[in-house]
C-alpha cells in the first residue's frame, strides 16, 4: 500500500531523493547544509496521520467504509478492553531516517480498544477520516509562518529572555472513572431498578388475580386501580415531565442558589394542584366509575365495590406527583437510583396486601367471593394496603433529598418566575396523553361489558390487562435496553444534520431488536395458553385458558409495537413531538374501531380476544404512517429493504418452530391436563423446541444478526 504524502520529508521540507542512490539527508544541499526554509518547516506539524500507522493508510476506502457492515456490539456486551490490550509499547530505537514509513508493532490478536467490531488488526485500524472528525473540535494553536520577522526585529540590541518554565502539571485525580464510568454506573442501577420493578409488577398482577379472580370483582379492583393513574396523566403527569422538569434542571445549573428555590416552589405548586384535583376526583367518584364502564356503574353491587376501591386509590394521585418531582429533583443533582427502586416497594406492601387477603378469605377459585360477598373488612384492607404502597414509594424518597442537602420549605411566591409560561409548551404533550387515555377508555368499557355478557370468567377487562402485562414486558427490556445505547448517537446525529447516520442507527435497533422479539412473539402465539395455565392457575382454570387466548391474540402484535416504538425515537431525536402526536391519535382511533367492530361482530365469549388482536393490528397501521413520514423526513431512504428482509427472514425461521412447538405444547396439554405439572411440561418442552428450531433455522438461512448474537453469547461463554 503506498504511504501517503508527507510534507516534512518531501523535497519542499529540505530532502532530496535522488533516482539511484540513497536519499540526501533534509537541510544538505551540493554547497553544504542548507538552512530550512522558515515559512514550510511548520506546515506539517499538526498532521493527523503523524501518530497512525502509516503502512495502513487508504483515505479512500476510508471515506467509503461501509458503517452499516460493521455494527457497533449489542448493548451491554462490550467490556473496556484488558491491559493486554493497550496501546503497543513504544520502539527502543529511534527511526530510521532512511525509511520514511516505520512498520509499526503488531496488534495482539482479537478485538482491541482500537478495532471492537471484530476487524483483524493486523490490516485495518480506523484513522484518516475519523482522525479529522473527532479532532476538529479541538483548539490548536496554528504556527505564524511571519514569526521569525518580528523575532529578528526584536533581537537587534538586546539580550535573549530566557524561556520561561512550563507550569506543572496538575495531579491525577485519586478516583478514576470519571463521567463515562459514572454514567455506565447509573444506567446500570436505573436498568436494574427498572427490571426488578417490571418484575415485581408482574407477581404483584398475578396476586391480584389470584385473591379477586378474573370476573367482575376483579375488573371492579382494577378500573379502581387505573383510575388515579389515567387522572394524574391527563392533569399533571404529562406536562409535569415534559415542561417542567427541564425547567427544574435549568434552575439547578442556572440559578445561585443551585435551583432549590424554584424546587421548593414547583414542589408547592404540584402539592397544591394535586390535592385540590384528589379532592374533587373523591367527591365525583361514582361519576368517573361510570365514565370508565357502564356495565359495572349499571351493576349496583359492583358500582358500590368500585367506588369504594376508588375512594382509597384515588389519592395515590397525590403521591404520584410527588413522587415524580422528587425523583427528578434527585436526577438533577445526579442521583438516580432512587426514581427506579422505590417503585419495588409499592409492589412489597401490595404483595404483602393481597397475600394477607389469600390468607384470610382463600384464592378466587377456593371463595369463589363476588360483588355480592366481599366483606367491607376485606374491601377497608385492600384499599388500605394500595393506597399505603404509594405513600412509602414517596416517603422512601426523602432521606435521599436530604443526603444531597435539599430541605423542603413551601414557597407560595408563583408569580413571575416562568411558571405559569411553561403550561404553553406542553400543547402537544397533553394532545397526546388524551388521545392515548380515549382508546384506553373505549376498550374498557367495551372489556368489561363483554365479560359480564360471556358470563364466564376471564373474558373481561382484567384479562384484558394482564395479558398485555405479559405481552409487553419483552418491549420494556429488549427493545427499551437497545434503543437505550442508540438514542445518544441518533440524537447526536440529527443534531449534525447527518440523516444517514439517523437512518443507520434506526435501521440498526429495528435489525438487533427483532432477533429477540420475532421469536418470542412466536413463542406467545404458540404456547400462550400452557404460559397463562400455569401463571394464573389460582384464578381457575376456565379463566386462565381464557387469558391464554387473548394473551395469543395478542402475540404477533408485538412486532409492530417494538417497530412504532424505535421509529417514533427518529422523530423525538429530532425534538418532532407533533408527528408522534398525530400518528399517536390514527393508533387510537383503529383501535377503538376495530375493538367496537369485534364487540359487535363477535360473541361475548371472544370478544375481548378480537379486541387484543386489534391492538396489534392499530399498531401495524400506525407503523406504516410512521415509517413513511419518517422516510421522506430523511430523504427518502429508511434502508427499508435491508430491515424488511431481515424481518422476513427471521419470520420464516420462526414459522415452523411455533407450529412444531405449539403442536407439543398442546399435545402435552391434551395428555396430561391444564394442570401446573402439565403446563410446565408443556411450556418446557414446546420452548425448548421452539428456540432451538428457529435459531438453527436463522443460522441456516445466515441471518447476520442472529449469528452476530450467537457469536456474543458462545464469547460470553468462553468457546
Amino acid at each position: 500500500m503506498n504511504a501517503p504524502y508527507d510534507g516534512d520529508r518531501g523535497q519542499g521540507a529540505g530532502g532530496a531523493a535522488s533516482p539511484g542512490g540513497p536519499p540526501v539527508p533534509p537541510g544538505a544541499g551540493q554547497d553544504g547544509p542548507v538552512p530550512p526554509d522558515p515559512y514550510l518547516q511548520h506546515a506539517y506539524e499538526d498532521d493527523p496521520y503523524r501518530a497512525q500507522d502509516l503502512t495502513a493508510q487508504d483515505p479512500v476506502g476510508e471515506a467509503l467504509y461501509d458503517r452499516a457492515a460493521h455494527p457497533p456490539p449489542p448493548p451491554g456486551t462490550y467490556q473496556e478492553p484488558a491491559p493486554l490490550y493497550q496501546q503497543p509499547p513504544a520502539a527502543p530505537y529511534a527511526p530510521d531516517p532512511r525509511i520514511w514509513a516505520q512498520t509499526p508493532p503488531p496488534e495482539p490478536a482479537g478485538p482491541s480498544r482500537h478495532l471492537p467490531y471484530g476487524d483483524r488488526p493486523a490490516t485495518t485500524q480506523f484513522v484518516g477520516v475519523d482522525a479529522l472528525v473527532t479532532q476538529a473540535s479541538d483548539d490548536r494553536q496554528e504556527p505564524d509562518a511571519f514569526a521569525h520577522l518580528f523575532r529578528d526585529q526584536e533581537g537587534s540590541g538586546k539580550p535573549p529572555v530566557p524561556p520561561q518554565p512550563e507550569p506543572a502539571p496538575a495531579p491525577a485525580p485519586a478516583k478514576g472513572g470519571g463521567k463515562v464510568s459514572g454514567l455506565l454506573k447509573s444506567s446500570a442501577v436505573m436498568a436494574a431498578g427498572t427490571l426488578v420493578s417490571r418484575l415485581t409488577g408482574f407477581v404483584r398482577s398475578l396476586v391480584i388475580t389470584a385473591a379477586l379472580g378474573a370476573a367482575m370483582l376483579g375488573d371492579s379492583f382494577t378500573i379502581a386501580y387505573t383510575l388515579p393513574t389515567m387522572i394524574y396523566i391527563l392533569t399533571v403527569g404529562g406536562g409535569l415531565n415534559s415542561v417542567f422538569v427541564p425547567q427544574l434542571v435549568r434552575a439547578m445549573k442556572d440559578d445561585k442558589d443551585g435551583g432549590e428555590a424554584f424546587a421548593n416552589r414547583l414542589l408547592t405548586l404540584v402539592m397544591v394542584a394535586l390535592g385540590l384535583i384528589v379532592a374533587a376526583a373523591v367527591l365525583v367518584a361514582p361519576v368517573l366509575i361510570q365514565l370508565m364502564s357502564n356495565t359495572i356503574a349499571d351493576d349496583v353491587a359492583a358500582n358500590s365495590v368500585a367506588v369504594t376501591f376508588a375512594r382509597y386509590c384515588l389519592p395515590t394521585i397525590f403521591f404520584m406527583g410527588v413522587h415524580v418531582v422528587m425523583g427528578q429533583i434527585l436526577n438533577a443533582r445526579g442521583k438516580f437510583g432512587a426514581m427506579m427502586w422505590t417503585p419495588v416497594l409499592n409492589n412489597i406492601v401490595m404483595i404483602i396486601t393481597f397475600g394477607l387477603f389469600i390468607w384470610v378469605y382463600g384464592t378466587s377459585a377456593e371463595s369463589r367471593m363476588g360483588v355480592d360477598t366481599i366483606p367491607p373488612e376485606g374491601i377497608r384492607l385492600l384499599g388500605i394496603g394500595t393506597l399505603l404502597g404509594l405513600v412509602v414509594q414517596s416517603l422512601a424518597m426523602i432521606p435521599y433529598l436530604r443526603e444531597t442537602g435539599f430541605r423542603f420549605r413551601p414557597r407560595f411566591d408563583w408569580k413571575g418566575h416562568g411558571l405559569g409560561k411553561t403550561v404553553k409548551l406542553a400543547k402537544w404533550t397533553v394532545l397526546f396523553v388524551l388521545a392515548n387515555q380515549a382508546g384506553v377508555l373505549v376498550v374498557t368499557q367495551l372489556a368489561t361489558a363483554a365479560g359480564k355478557l360471556s358470563g364466564k370468567d376471564g373474558t373481561g377487562f382484567l384479562a384484558y390487562s394482564n395479558a398485555q402485562l405479559i405481552w409487553g414486558m419483552p418491549q420494556a427490556i429488549i427493545t427499551v435496553s437497545v434503543m437505550a445505547a442508540l438514542l445518544p448517537r441518533i440524537s447526536r446525529a440529527a443534531h449534525d444534520n447527518d440523516p444517514g447516520a439517523v437512518r443507520d442507527d434506526i435501521s440498526q435497533g429495528l435489525r438487533n431488536s427483532a432477533v429477540a422479539i420475532v421469536p418470542v412473539a412466536f413463542t406467545f402465539l404458540a404456547l400462550g395458553l400452557p404460559m397463562c395455565t400455569l401463571l394464573y392457575a389460582s384464578s381457575g382454570a376456565e379463566a386462565a385458558r381464557s387469558m391464554g387466548f387473548i394473551l395469543m391474540a395478542f402475540a404477533l402484535g408485538l412486532i409492530p409495537y417494538s417497530v412504532q416504538y424505535v421509529v417514533l425515537r427518529g422523530f423525538y431525536a429530532y425534538e418532532d413531538t407533533r408527528t408522534p402526536f398525530y400518528n399517536t391519535v390514527i393508533v387510537a382511533a383503529v383501535n377503538a374501531a376495530a375493538s367496537a367492530l369485534c364487540y359487535v361482530v363477535l360473541p361475548a365469549r371472544w370478544a375481548v380476544v378480537g379486541m387484543a388482536f386489534s391492538y396489534g393490528l392499530a399498531y401495524a397501521v400506525g407503523v406504516g404512517v410512521a415509517w413513511r413520514r419518517l422516510s421522506k423526513r430523511l430523504g427518502g431512504d429508511l434502508d427499508g429493504a435491508h430491515i424488511v428482509r431481515t424481518y422476513a427472514r427471521l419470520c420464516m425461521a420462526a414459522v415452523p418452530a411455533a407450529l412444531v412447538g405449539g403442536a407439543v405444547g398442546f399435545g402435552i396439554l391434551e395428555f396430561v391436563g391444564t394442570g401446573a405439572l402439565g403446563s410446565l411440561a408443556a411450556l418446557i418442552c414446546g420452548g425448548v423446541l421452539l428456540l432451538g428450531i428457529f435459531f438453527v433455522a436463522a443460522k441456516k438461512m445466515r441471518i447476520e444478526e442472529v449469528n452476530g448474537l450467537v457469536g456474543m453469547v458462545r464469547g460470553r461463554l468462553g468457546r
